[in-house]
């Protein structure tokens, strides 16, 4: 609980648990309108789900109307994208799923690792248009479920609800109200080899944390969701990094970027602190990252 007192509406979305603490019960009509907008985003996005549009947009290629919240993913991932020189990409569910993370969660490789197309080769994202000229697995998992506890913050904000925390399973969002009186939760850094451990801790005021890790969908002999969309191959010399911004959205994807790009680089283009742990032990931090490493 981020604060003593507080009350939490737990439940399960987009394949995770979630929390949301705030000062007094969430009335039931609002918790109802949390749960609808969790369904209408799984329904988007998830390439899991035989119902979804991401599953028909996998099926042939076409033209596709996406949901509003698709400008603010493509401006996203197409910065990230040039930036990491196509390693990280929204069609490395592709990738994801000839390495045995597909829809079945049959954890089997089908074959070795092999990049996905590249973005202008097979589509055309501006906006909420989408047009494809071939069928693609889109995979926004490096920034959709961050994108998701902004959504739910607008909405509880919307609805008289200024303070509050979202926890979507290690996708942090600290709300204050309109003096910025929140307190800073003090959030504990998970030790990449060991759930059970911390490696620190990080003093999260107003504003999002989100963390990557190599451990967190891992399968197989070495394998682990975050891939480089380059080769289509686990990246081996990151193991976790954590990103601090404004937004989930931003954090998240922020997060994932420092496994594939240097952190200067992304430093010239956004405004976030972050931390980066090595697969030898060592860990790079920003001057801005508030964190305290434990020895």
């Amino acid at each position: 609980m981020p604060h003593p007192g507080w009350q939490s509406f737990r439940f399960d979305g987009i394949g995770t648990s979630w929390e949301i603490s705030t000062p007094a019960p969430l009335p039931p009509g609002l918790r109802s309108l949390v749960l609808a907008e969790v369904e209408r985003y799984d329904f988007t996005w998830s390439r899991f789900r035989e119902d979804s549009l991401v599953t028909r947009i996998a099926a042939a290629p076409g033209q596709f109307e996406l949901p509003p919240e698709a400008a603010g993913l493509a401006a996203l991932y197409r910065q990230l994208y040039t930036l990491s020189g196509g390693g990280m990409t929204p069609l490395i569910g592709e990738s994801l799923e000839r390495l045995g993370y597909d829809p079945r969660y049959s954890l089997q490789p089908r074959g070795e690792a092999a990049p996905p197309p590249a973005w202008d080769a097979v589509m055309e994202w501006h906006g909420t248009s989408l047009r494809t000229t071939a069928p693609v697995v889109l995979d926004i998992g490096a920034a959709g479920k961050g994108q998701l506890v902004d959504l739910l913050a607008e909405q509880l904000r919307g609805h008289g609800v200024p303070d509050f925390f979202i926890d979507a399973s290690g996708d942090l969002l600290n709300g204050s109200n309109e003096n910025g009186s929140q307190e800073p939760v003090q959030v504990a850094l998970e030790h990449p080899y060991d759930a059970a451990k911390a490696i620190g801790t990080v003093p999260l005021g107003s504003g999002a944390l989100c963390a990557s890790a190599s451990n967190r969908r891992a399968w197989g002999d070495g394998l682990h969701h975050v891939l480089d969309g380059t080769t289509g191959a686990p990246v081996r010399t990151v193991v976790a990094t954590w990103a601090r911004a404004d937004t989930a959205m931003e954090a998240d994807a922020l997060a994932t970027a420092l496994f594939l790009v240097p952190a200067e680089d992304l430093e010239r283009h956004f405004r976030f602190s972050w931390l980066k742990v090595f697969s030898n032990g060592s860990a790079e931090y920003s001057a801005e990252f508030e964190g305290r490493l434990f020895t």
